[in-house]
């Protein structure tokens, strides 16, 4: 696969203004002290939004939220495809299959077949289009388009993941969850190119996995009523890292015949997910910097995360034939992964 291209909206948002936007729009929230101190420890010190904090917090109905919504989803996911394309020096006619995930901005037609529109892509190009998997996306993306190369070789895969989190970002959502969420989340979008064909020096995708916990609906879901999305979670989310580390290792070990990766690619889905990964695995932290740095620069971008990391891997890169995991989770509850092997082009 080829190196991300990841692309970001103009307007950065500090942490210290969403604390103040909270208190100013929860003055009298029963437990406003402890909200504070919780979000306060996301870790999460910037992240990006595509339009400015006072706008995106602003109570309007679902129609005109939602049709913004979709809009940005559409054209950062467009500035991410033609980045990777220009980078690859490929031309759109030359992409055989799109693989897209957003879950943010409810349309019909949807990502996919703006990119068709937008970039030019072949009458006959082939569509995945992928819009209820949240933070999993960028994985299950991945895991989806090394299936198209393993299934018809000589393929080029165009991945594309974007997402305008910052429409979840509502007012009227009070709870603790949604407040972090109010903190944590990010917009973003990243598109990646996959290939059976040299791309240069990258990762080699060898294996990949997918695993979903059973009865584990209700621990992250979008909701919609008249103001337009919201994400809803339980504490039970948490736990949810801990109880996929188990099988993951298990799939790892069968398949690479080895105990441990030497390098994660892992999604930055909050200080609790990560730090279940390290314990879990039993992983030295350096291992997860790239996660750690992301979740502090950006905070958590749902499915373009894994790609932000893979970026960052890919300016820092392990050695010659080093072997590790990317792994992508969320709603369902469910996890994607792909083993890989970094290449010497």
């Amino acid at each position: 696969m080829s190196r991300p291209a990841v692309v970001f909206p103009p307007y950065e948002v500090e942490l210290d203004q969403i604390l103040a936007d909270i208190q100013t729009h929860h003055a009298d929230h029963a437990e406003l002290r402890r909200i504070l101190r919780i979000v306060g420890r996301t870790g999460v010190r910037s992240r990006r939004f595509t339009r400015p904090l006072d706008e995106v917090g602003r109570r309007e109905s679902i129609e005109p939220r939602n049709r913004r919504t979709f809009a940005d989803v559409c054209a950062l996911g467009a500035e991410a495809a033609r980045a990777v394309l220009a980078e690859q020096g490929v031309e759109p006619t030359q992409v055989d299959c799109v693989v897209t995930s957003h879950s943010t901005g409810v349309a019909i037609p949807g990502l996919d077949v703006h990119l068709f529109n937008a970039l030019g892509l072949r009458p006959d190009v082939r569509r995945i289009p992928m819009t209820q998997l949240g933070c999993t996306g960028g994985a299950l993306a991945l895991v989806r388009a090394a299936e198209q190369v393993r299934a018809r070789p000589g393929s080029r895969v165009l991945v594309v993941v974007a997402e305008a989190l910052s429409t979840v970002y509502q007012h009227s959502d009070d709870s603790i969850e949604a407040m972090i969420y109010k903190v944590l989340f990010g917009d973003s979008g990243g598109a990646v190119l996959v290939s059976d064909a040299p791309l240069g020096t990258g990762l080699v995708v060898e294996d990949t996995w997918e695993f979903t916990l059973r009865n584990t609906t209700e621990r992250q879901r979008l909701r919609l009523d008249d103001l337009g999305q919201h994400f809803d979670s339980t504490a039970d989310a948490l736990k949810s890292m801990g109880e996929l580390v188990s099988p993951l290792l298990d799939w790892y070990r069968r398949s690479a015949g080895q105990d441990t990766p030497d390098f994660w690619v892992a999604h930055t889905g909050g200080p609790r997910i990560l730090s279940d990964l390290e314990d879990g695995v039993g992983c030295d932290r350096k291992l997860l910097q790239h996660s750690w740095e992301s979740l502090r620069e950006r905070g958590n971008l749902g499915g373009v995360a894994v790609l932000d990391v893979l970026d960052r891997l890919y300016a820092t890169p392990p050695g010659p034939g080093a072997s590790g995991v990317l792994i992508g989770l969320g709603p369902g509850f469910a996890a994607a992964a792909c083993r890989a092997v970094w290449h010497i082009g």
